[in-house]
């Protein structure tokens, strides 16, 4: 019988590929359901890291993928961009399933967001104080890792974080 399974065991190979594609990414492609119509939408959102090394982004109440997180948090996230030469594809690149949750602004979680996100990204000091603007981490389940050709890991989301907090 043919092993058909396209997956490599996770390695430290997988694993610090991982973290470097999240730690390295300025934005990334998210992809939500439309609470009115059931149809996937993808957004390109900026992304940072928070104090665990996960993902975090800045978003508007004004954006349809804020309204379609609140009704329906499940979200996927596409980071890792293709280099300059050579095929898009032989690229890394890291999809995370993740659960998008909300940080209440006024909080020791949201002013600790606020100060790390700004040291990463200091133009969104332009509006990170904008009263529709608030920060959402990413509860991460699993991740798709594929390294180009022939290099793909399905990691869970301990593979990356050993350390991950419950939430």
């Amino acid at each position: 019988m043919t092993n058909t399974d396209p997956y490599r065991p996770v390695d430290e190979t997988a694993r610090d590929m991982a973290r470097d594609l999240i730690t390295e990414a300025t934005y990334g492609a998210m992809a939500v359901l439309c609470p009115d119509t059931a149809l996937p939408s993808v957004s390109r959102i900026a992304l940072a890291t928070d104090d665990h090394g996960q993902p975090v982004t800045l978003i508007s109440t004004l954006a349809d993928h804020t309204r379609a997180l609140k009704a329906n948090p499940t979200c996927a996230l596409l980071i890792g961009e293709p280099g300059s030469t050579g095929d898009p594809l032989t690229h890394p690149r890291l999809t995370l399933h993740a659960n998008a949750q909300f940080v209440i602004r006024g909080t020791d979680e949201h002013d600790a967001l606020r100060i790390r996100y700004l040291s990463l990204r200091p133009k969104a000091k332009l509006y990170v104080d904008f009263a529709d603007f608030g920060f959402v981490t990413f509860a991460v389940s699993e991740a798709v890792l594929n390294g180009g050709f022939g290099k793909a890991w399905r990691l869970a989301s301990t593979d990356i974080w050993p350390d991950q907090r419950t939430t």
